[in-house]
């Protein structure tokens, strides 16, 4: 098993996403951002970056912010209350994120999503697509939930889901969940002083998940049932976890150092379980039949070029997980297609530099990327 996924160093995870709770960022007097807390937490991000590593950021605090800049009162929010103070602190938050990190020389491109983004798959599929283009371009998503077109309760604590689907959309191999509580407990330490600290945990049994308490900040309400929900989602991803209390200076460098946290830590590699879900879990939407040079070509462990395709069936959007066989009707893989089906039989045959004049747009090279891609 792959070290950076079983230790509980955080220096060796590859791509990192942290997410940051609105108690971290917000002073409670003032409702504005905690901005040496936020500096330090900049200066960890600019640590992680010079040893290699790729970070996501995931922040809450928009409604915090925007609420007390709008002059709304301090009790609950109709609705559209809410929104309008997730417009207006999203942008506060964004311009704070973007002045600390340009200290490091750090570019920060703001994404809003919603848990529903992550389960649409063509929506998946593009917010996956773009984040990884900015990683590969040296920039640092900053991801808010998308409060602003709520049709529901807008839900504090989301964004520990939200996170968790994030780290397994972008491949993460580990999620920091920086919190006002240092980790699981057997009970609410606040309210037993009995409660015993659990260092690592490796499955969410029903033992476990009647440990979790309830939300316990004015500010945020996200709770341990939610940091367990999202464990469950990133130990089914292949990523590890981490719950810390962040509210000291450089939190990310106080874990590295050791500070008392509580790791959830997967059985397989992100990878794996990605590729796991794709054989087991998805339903074929349709067939790509392919040559023997394209076979040979997968066997060696490369991408679905098109050229390589004879034969496209069935009727599919882009993401659609699809049967790979051969010409003799053999299934030989399965994958996620990268275009939709009207789009894959057009190209099919065809070289990459073809691709714009067919199509009217320049798309990936592959048509399965070897990522999305499981050998039978």
């Amino acid at each position: 098993m792959s070290q950076h996924r079983t230790t509980t160093d955080l220096a060796a995870g590859r791509r990192i996403v942290v997410k940051v709770g609105s108690a971290l960022l917000v002073e409670e007097t003032c409702g504005t951002v905690h901005r040496q807390w936020l500096e330090s937490l900049a200066a960890d991000l600019a640590d992680a970056r010079a040893r290699g590593q790729e970070v996501v950021l995931v922040s809450s605090g928009a409604v915090t912010v925007g609420r007390r800049h709008l002059k709304l009162n301090t009790g609950s929010l109709r609705l559209e209350e809410k929104q309008a103070a997730a417009a207006t602190g999203m942008v506060r938050l964004a311009h704070a994120y973007q002045e600390v990190l340009a200290h490091h020389d750090m570019t920060v491109a703001q994404i809003l999503l919603t848990l529903d983004d992550s389960e649409n798959r063509r929506r998946y599929i593009n917010a996956r697509n773009t984040i990884e283009t900015l990683l590969g371009l040296g920039a640092v998503p900053l991801i808010n939930e998308n409060d602003t077109v709520a049709t529901d309760e807008i839900r504090f604590g989301d964004n520990d889901r939200l996170a968790a689907r994030v780290a397994a959309m972008a491949g993460a191999d580990t999620l920091v969940l920086l919190s006002d509580i240092d980790g699981l407990y057997t009970a609410d330490p606040r309210k037993n002083e009995e409660a015993e600290y659990i260092a690592e945990v490796r499955e969410i049994t029903p033992e476990i998940e009647a440990m979790a308490g309830d939300p316990g900040t004015a500010h945020g309400s996200g709770g341990m049932v939610t940091k367990l929900a999202a464990a469950k989602v990133c130990l089914g991803a292949g990523c590890r976890m981490v719950i810390s209390h962040g509210a000291e200076l450089h939190p990310l460098k106080r874990i590295i150092d050791g500070e008392r946290a509580t790791w959830f830590l997967p059985s397989a590699s992100p990878a794996a379980a990605r590729k796991r879900w794709i054989s087991g879990s998805l339903k074929p939407a349709g067939t790509i039949v392919i040559d023997d040079g394209a076979k040979k070509a997968l066997a060696k462990g490369g991408s679905l070029l098109p050229i390589g395709v004879t034969v496209v069936k069935g009727t599919f959007e882009r993401g659609a997980a699809v049967v790979v066989e051969d010409t003799r009707g053999r299934e030989i893989a399965r994958g996620l297609v990268a275009y939709p089906a009207g789009d894959a039989k057009r190209i099919a045959g065809h070289k990459s530099d073809e691709f714009e004049g067919l199509l009217g747009y320049r798309g990936p090279d592959e048509l399965i990327h070897r990522d999305d891609l499981v050998l039978g």
